[in-house]
């Protein structure tokens, strides 16, 4: 979860409160206006235990949903015990937070939790007009129920279709990894088929430098399985695939391209030429072409860009972070779902990627570390002896 998001949760969260509490304040004041002031003092602390379990519902949303039921069904149920002088009905706190209760069940739960928590809420309001159907209060609690219901399938489906769209994106990106495999796979090969063929004039010619050569046979084998194995399983199929170079090249056309349509880019790029993996470099081309492309969409006031790609013996990581001001609309967009596929990627090849707002100074930052997996070169084979 970005930092964004979390505050929004946070925020959201608080003004939940705040609204729980003017609707305790509100039902407690016109209980004691109509009944006494003795009488509020019930209806509040079914509220308070209603609305409190109402704000900690993520953490549980099943059972503090049935904790608001049991206490809205009390709720109906104890003013009518004999000798019992209490108002009767579900306070407008109480409906508020249940309808709380019961879309997040709505939203969140499986479809048989979502059901039963709905229908048992459903049962407590016809019990409602059943007690008292000449009152407000039934009509309340059955539009609570309503609200409370739409907006946990609404929520639910809205849900799904991110969830959906994530999913597509992730698996799109696997394909285009398969793409950049077959890519690897036949560079190696080919490498490895030059090499077997030298090798037959070697031994024509000199044979005593045939294990030398097989050695090194057997070194582009070991580097193409290794290669194999860190992007194997992960599929992808798109025209804009990003170079499989054992370097790092094409930055410097992708940046210069994209100085012609949004603010200069200042590229800072490693002094040697490291023989990197394929799929390290493909990865950091794709993640610079991605948070351009988002610069352009969401960013455009940007006024300059720098984009760092820096090597260590452990790893390559790759920064592009820009000086637009926030905006409102910015930290929706930011964490868009072309970053689900780059996050998808960078995990794989046991990075991790971030993605938000620059710590201290205006701006976005997205960072990705790749780790560059070490190469062991195969033992030296002994001196092949002729047959005496």
């Amino acid at each position: 979860m970005t930092i964004p998001d979390r505050w929004v949760g946070v925020l959201s969260t608080a003004g939940l409160g705040v609204a729980f509490l003017v609707a305790i304040a509100v039902q407690s004041l016109a209980v004691a206006q109509t009944w006494g002031a003795a009488y509020w003092v019930p209806g509040c602390v079914a509220a308070v235990v209603v609305c409190g379990v109402a704000l900690v519902r993520r953490r549980e949303r099943f059972w503090t949903a049935v904790a608001g039921l049991v206490v809205a069904a009390l709720a109906v149920l104890v003013p009518l015990l004999p000798d019992t002088r209490l108002p009767v009905g579900l306070g407008p706190a109480l409906v508020l937070g249940l309808a709380v209760l019961i879309g997040s069940a709505v939203r969140a739960l499986s479809p048989v939790q979502a059901g039963a928590i709905a229908g048992a809420g459903l049962l407590i309001v016809a019990g409602q007009f059943a007690v008292k159907p000449a009152s407000a209060v039934p009509a309340i609690a059955a539009a609570a129920w309503l609200a409370g219901v739409g907006t946990g399938l609404l929520l639910r489906r809205l849900d799904d279709r991110a969830r959906n769209l994530a999913d597509r994106v992730r698996r799109a990106e696997r394909l285009e990894l398969a793409r950049e495999l077959h890519d690897i796979v036949a560079h190696h090969v080919t490498g490895m088929l030059i090499q077997t063929q030298a090798t037959q004039v070697i031994a024509r010619r000199t044979p005593e430098k045939v294990p030398e050569s097989l050695i090194e046979i057997e070194a582009a084998g070991t580097e193409a399985m290794a290669a194999m194995r860190r992007v194997l399983g992960l599929l992808r199929d798109t025209d804009d695939a990003a170079p499989a170079t054992p370097r790092p090249e094409g930055l410097t056309a992708l940046v210069e391209r994209f100085s012609r349509q949004g603010p200069p880019v200042h590229l800072t790029m490693p002094d040697d030429e490291s023989d990197w993996p394929p799929e390290v470099t493909s990865t950091v081309h794709r993640i610079v072409q991605e948070a351009l492309t988002n610069v352009l969409r969401h960013a455009s006031h940007a006024t300059s860009l720098d984009v760092t790609v820096a090597r260590d013996a452990e790893a390559v990581t790759v920064e592009v972070a820009d000086n637009a001001p926030a905006n409102p609309g910015r930290l929706h967009h930011r964490a868009g779902y072309g970053l689900i596929g780059m996050r998808e990627r960078v995990e794989t090849l046991g990075g991790f990627l971030y993605a938000g707002p620059r710590p201290g100074v205006p701006g976005w930052s997205v960072r990705a570390t790749l780790p560059v997996p070490h190469r062991t070169a195969p033992a030296r084979s002994l001196p092949i002896e002729e047959p005496r």
